[in-house]
């Protein structure tokens, strides 16, 4: 495939985006198009062993901010985020990879992708990150103000999704609210709920983040507001469980004099040790948000995944690895198929 990663995206750019794709491209052996000003890329791809690598730059001189509002990124056609976008297009790429500034990567998926026929606004759509299962959460952050026939339609990209790429077979899908009751939320929440019940989805009610966590909804939508807010909060939630496992473990000196007393106990019982290993290891993986890379952007017309700001070298390579699953998943015809478009 042929990927093309947004070199100056992240809050650090360009280190980590161009040492993620480094790692992706190491990693798949696809080609990635670094996008950006050439010179600082190329001095930063100077600090990593490249043999081998299908990595190619693309100049693009401008950059945009996440100070950069819509009207900056109509003007900038040059900036790296409209570059990287007309490449995949023009059908030279396959899928987008941003850490930028979510409302610029929307605007410009909007100017040079367009919305997928029908589709009203966007939506982001990510892997909720601690659920018992697996739950697609959308939108987080592409649509803060959204009307109830947006939200039908995240819902049902979202079951599209769900269902074709994950082959969940008749995906349940939850309204995220403040209580289960149908007369709970704001008045566009329970005209959601209406339309909701009223459409052919498998349409399962209303869901409070507790049930969201449980995975009592296979898709869980939301506007963008509080999807951003929840999934920040979750994410948070998670980095401090992790701080606090590793702390009480070994942040104390009380914790590491109680550890040596305990390391002949423990040596014995290396065994049934190394068995509990590989689940904290997966404990770890799932409360690293660096896991997860991004959200796909869905709706427009083409695979686009925004990143973290804060992205590090890892994030960036998940990301990538969430483009190329979208792309071989054939997420954007799958759902134009299945919105009979």
């Amino acid at each position: 495939m042929r990927i093309v990663v947004d070199a100056f995206g992240s809050d650090t750019c360009p280190v980590p985006d161009v040492a993620g794709a480094v790692m992706a491209a190491r990693e798949w052996g696809d080609e990635i198009l670094l996008v950006g000003p050439e010179e600082q890329i190329r001095a930063e791809l100077a600090k990593h062993r490249t043999e081998g690598l299908r990595l190619q730059v693309v100049h693009a001189p401008d950059v945009l901010t996440m100070e950069d509002h819509a009207e900056e990124v109509r003007h900038k056609t040059q900036s790296s985020i409209r570059v990287g976008l007309q490449l995949v297009k023009n059908g030279e790429a396959d899928a987008f990879v941003s850490a930028g500034n979510t409302i610029a990567v929307l605007s410009a998926a909007i100017f040079d992708l367009r919305r997928i026929s029908g589709i009203r606004r966007p939506a982001l759509a990510t892997l909720y990150p601690i659920a018992d299962s697996r739950v697609l959460f959308l939108d987080m952050g592409a649509t803060a103000d959204p009307k109830p026939e947006y939200l039908l339609q995240f819902a049902q990209m979202g079951a599209i999704y769900a269902e074709r790429v994950w082959g969940v077979a008749n995906p349940r899908v939850g309204l995220l609210a403040n209580g289960e009751e149908e007369e709970k939320g704001t008045l566009v929440l329970r005209e959601t709920h209406q339309v909701l019940a009223e459409s052919a989805l498998n349409f399962v009610g209303n869901v409070e983040p507790k049930e969201v966590a449980r995975g009592h909804a296979d898709v869980v939508v939301t506007d963008g507001f509080t999807g951003n807010i929840m999934i920040k909060t979750a994410e948070s939630v998670a980095s401090f469980a992790a701080r606090l496992l590793k702390r009480e473990l070994w942040g104390t000196g009380l914790s590491k004099v109680g550890l040596a007393l305990m390391l002949p106990g423990l040596l014995l019982a290396a065994p049934g040790l190394a068995l509990l290993a590989p689940a904290f290891r997966r404990l770890m993986r799932k409360m690293d948000y660096a896991e997860y890379g991004g959200a796909l952007l869905l709706g427009v017309d083409g695979v686009v995944i925004v990143g973290h700001g804060r992205s590090n070298a890892k994030a960036i390579m998940n990301a990538v690895r969430q483009g190329r699953e979208a792309v071989a998943a054939k997420v954007i015809p799958t759902i134009k198929t299945g919105l009979g478009v």
